[in-house]
């Protein structure tokens, strides 16, 4: 059956208020998708979150959203890019108040010594108070992190683990780029080992021991060391 070009659109307007929602409709159905989460199929979930004084929320994705309850998470090894990044959210949250903490989580295999050096400097910039808690493995600058934070809390999981050691190097060419390599490696496990003593309360010569090999411990064990302060228990 034919039908004219006035009836056809006329069909066609028909169909599209049928199947159009009122304004109501579709913020009760925002409403609703809003609560529920939202499954990304590949990458970064994303989470509902209301900026204050906004009406609605909106989708960021999950480390944003930590990001502004002022939580950190250290989830891979270190590297420039990462201690980049984690150093210029603890600026910004700094900024934005000093007088709230920052909690670091940590589960880290280590890293780049002078990313890590550049992170725990940072942390012991700023002014805010940076809480670090260890719920995996904190190992090497890991560790180094976890132990630079804030005295008194400094936490972790009761079946969390630390790893800490010397520092590595990899050094290779002329004998006396070797030579310069061996000597910057030496003065920076110096330093290690004077932070490990200074923050856990070990004695130096104890430290400097313990870091000649991979030397793991269990979170209790962290906690008698002097690594941490305390071993959640719910």
């Amino acid at each position: 059956m034919r039908v004219g070009g006035g009836v056809l659109l006329a069909l066609h307007a028909c169909l599209a208020v049928r199947h159009t929602p009122s304004v109501h409709a579709r913020h009760a159905r925002t409403a609703v998708e809003r609560s529920r989460p939202y499954m990304m199929p590949i990458g970064v979930p994303k989470v509902a979150y209301r900026v204050p004084g906004a009406q609605y929320s909106d989708w960021v994705d999950l480390y944003n959203r930590l990001y502004r309850e002022r939580i950190l998470f250290l989830g891979q090894q270190i590297d420039d890019e990462i201690a980049n990044q984690m150093i210029g959210i603890m600026l910004y949250l700094d900024s934005e108040d000093q007088n709230k903490p920052i909690n670091m989580y940590i589960n880290c295999p280590g890293g780049s010594v002078t990313a890590g050096f550049a992170m725990f400097d940072t942390m012991r910039h700023i002014k805010s108070e940076v809480s670090t808690i260890n719920v995996g493995i904190a190992a090497s600058m890991g560790s180094f992190l976890l132990v630079g934070g804030a005295k008194g809390k400094r936490l972790a999981l009761p079946h969390s683990r630390v790893m800490i050691h010397q520092p590595l190097g990899r050094a290779q060419g002329q004998a006396s780029d070797i030579k310069i390599e061996a000597e910057n490696i030496l003065q920076i496990r110096d330093r290690v080992v004077g932070y490990y003593s200074k923050l856990s309360g070990q004695p130096r010569e104890k430290v400097q021991r313990d870091l000649d090999r991979d030397n793991f411990l269990c979170a209790q064990e962290a906690l008698d060391y002097g690594l941490i302060d305390r071993v959640i228990q719910r």
